[in-house]
Order: C-alpha cells, then sequence, then structure tokens
C-alpha cells in the first residue's frame, strides 16, 4: 500500500510540475521533495521524466475522456461540456500544450484511443444525414474540441487574454455551442 500511495503523491506532484515547466523545465528533485520521496524512487517506477511526464499526462486525458460522455448525434452539446471542463481544468491543457510544443512524446494511448474510437461515431451520424456530410470527421472532432477549448485559460486567446474582456463565461459557452451547431448542421 505504501506504494501505491507514494505513486499516487509523485503522479500528483509531478502533474503540477509538468503543468507549470513542461518536460523540458520541470525538475524531478523538485516533483520528488513536493511528493516527500527519495528522487531515485521516481526512476524506479517511471524510469525517466519523460515516461513521468507520458503517464501524468495519460492518467488525466483518460479521466477526462471518463467523464466527458462523446455525444456524436448532439456534437453542440459537446462542444459545451467541454468548455466546462476546459474552464474548470486548465492544467490537463497545459499538459496538452506542453506536449505538443515539446513533442516529448506520441499521440497518449488514452487519447488515441478515444480519437479512433470517435471518427466512426460521427461517420454514423453523417451516414444518417444527422450530421454535415461535407466535412471529414476528424475535422469535425477538431472543430469541436478546438472551439470548446480556445477560451481556456491555459491558451493565448483564453479567458485570461484579456482582462478587460466584458464576455461572460455562460455566453462565450453558449456561443461556442452555437457555432458548433453551425458547422456540424446537415448541408441542404
Amino acid at each position: 500500500m505504501a506504494a501505491q500511495e507514494t505513486k499516487a503523491r509523485i503522479l500528483a506532484s509531478a502533474f503540477q510540475e509538468f503543468a507549470e515547466y513542461g518536460v523540458a523545465g520541470a525538475r524531478v528533485d523538485r516533483i520528488a521533495k513536493n511528493a516527500g520521496c527519495n528522487k531515485n524512487l521516481i526512476y524506479v517506477y517511471f524510469d525517466s521524466k519523460e515516461n513521468l511526464f507520458a503517464t501524468v499526462l495519460d492518467q488525466h486525458l483518460a479521466d477526462a475522456y471518463a467523464g466527458l460522455e462523446f455525444t456524436p448525434q448532439n456534437l453542440p452539446d459537446l462542444s459545451r461540456r467541454v468548455f466546462d471542463y476546459a474552464q474548470a481544468n486548465p492544467d490537463v491543457y497545459r499538459l496538452l500544450a506542453w506536449a505538443t510544443l515539446e513533442r516529448t512524446a506520441a499521440r497518449p494511448p488514452a487519447r488515441e484511443k478515444e480519437h479512433d474510437r470517435k471518427i466512426p461515431l460521427i461517420r454514423q451520424q453523417q451516414s444518417a444525414g444527422a450530421v454535415n456530410g461535407g466535412v471529414p470527421a476528424e475535422l469535425l472532432l477538431m472543430a469541436v474540441m478546438a472551439l470548446a477549448t480556445a477560451w481556456s485559460p491555459a491558451f493565448p486567446f483564453g479567458a485570461t487574454a484579456n482582462p478587460n474582456a466584458t464576455l461572460e463565461q455562460a455566453a462565450i459557452r453558449e456561443a461556442v455551442g452555437e457555432m458548433v451547431a453551425r458547422i456540424v448542421r446537415p448541408e441542404g
């Protein structure tokens, strides 16, 4: 049990460290200090800082996907729920941004699995005429996710980019849903 508790403390400490500094800027000694463990244990449990980062990212993405039921028949509602998640969990999106910027890891397994699961479901909705069939399913999913997460405090155009903005979060959330509705609306 002590090993599991130590791993959990390492993962929690690493999450904060990687969200703040990315892989290149993160320091294993800070992670160990904040986790209350010996630095060598991190290497025993995770082999490398990069593997620790990949583990942290995959864990948080898996949690996000588990908490966000995918509804291809109602992509506007999905975009609103992803928007809510992005607002409440900006550090998860910081991890994704660092992974993209630093190209430190291949697409995390949780992300790969979810992407591969969602595309055929969108295609089914396109075939049924419920979703715009004139746009590739991959681009529809990308548009939903991009619009839903763009206002995250983790991104340059997000909530913290313009402290003088007069837009209310609820209004932005609804606008995101409406934009997605226009994009996915069947042609004709």
